[in-house]
């Protein structure tokens, strides 16, 4: 009986090429789109006055020269802020972005998806203006959005039936599947852990006609045990280096 030929991953840039440019910022998209990754990931939040920010952490402490809560912080002050010279001095002046900026990037970059995670629980209403963003940008079918929250997934739905959805996951909820199909969603998106130490996880998220996007693995052993459990693609921080690894790993 032949044996089927393993899928090859699709190539997510966590919060860009993060490895070499600062985390969710301009430069890091940038260095994503030229390491050729399929998608970038990123995440965003409010800014005090309801701004749709792109940032990771609840505060701005370790990621840019400030202190604070993002939540607390307006766009002004925010944009003041230097998000590059914590991670080397060639990237003093970057900024935190906003969503519009990067959906613009891409826009102007075609070839590379966006995988958009919402922080926290979100509204309809607040959800609704970041799904029109990324329509008004022309980039639905370039998009997923995701959460951890259900709550948020819901949200997304309701202000967007038609953009493709993600649940993240960090731990096994059961029913799984069954979870999965209340959140109406196209993707189950486990942590690196989680799917290494459970091999019947990939499989029944397949069974369930999900696809299986694995964060963050950034080391080849991972990699390799990924592509043996078939996940559709691998989220990481250095998707140079892991392109360039599936590209030998795959060679002809």
């Amino acid at each position: 009986m032949r044996v089927p030929s393993p899928v090859i991953p699709q190539v997510v840039a966590h919060r860009g090429n993060s490895a070499v440019a600062p985390q969710n910022t301009l430069a890091a998209f940038e260095c994503a789109w030229r390491a050729d990754a399929a998608m970038i990931e990123c995440d965003i939040q409010l800014s005090s006055d309801g701004a749709i920010v792109v940032i990771h952490d609840e505060t701005v402490d370790d990621t840019t020269d400030g202190r604070g809560e993002v939540a607390e912080m307006s766009l002004t002050d925010l944009r003041a802020l230097d998000a590059g010279g914590w991670f080397a001095p060639a990237f003093a002046g970057e900024r935190i972005p906003t969503l519009g900026e990067v959906l613009t990037l891409l826009g102007d970059r075609p070839g590379t998806g966006l995988l958009l995670e919402l922080k926290g629980v979100w509204s309809t209403a607040d959800a609704a203006r970041v799904t029109a963003a990324i329509d008004s940008a022309g980039l639905g079918s370039r998009t997923i959005v995701q959460s951890f929250y259900p709550e948020t997934v819901i949200a997304l739905r309701e202000a967007a039936p038609h953009l493709r959805r993600g649940w993240l996951i960090e731990q096994r909820h059961e029913p799984l599947a069954d979870l999965c199909a209340q959140l109406d969603v196209m993707t189950c998106n486990p942590d690196v852990d989680l799917v290494l130490a459970d091999d019947s996880l990939v499989p029944l998220l397949h069974d369930a006609g999900l696809q299986v996007m694995v964060w963050t693995a950034d080391d080849v052993a991972q990699w390799e045990a990924l592509v043996a459990a078939g996940v559709d693609a691998i989220i990481t921080d250095r998707p140079d280096r892991l392109a360039g690894w599936l590209a030998g790993r795959f060679a002809a």
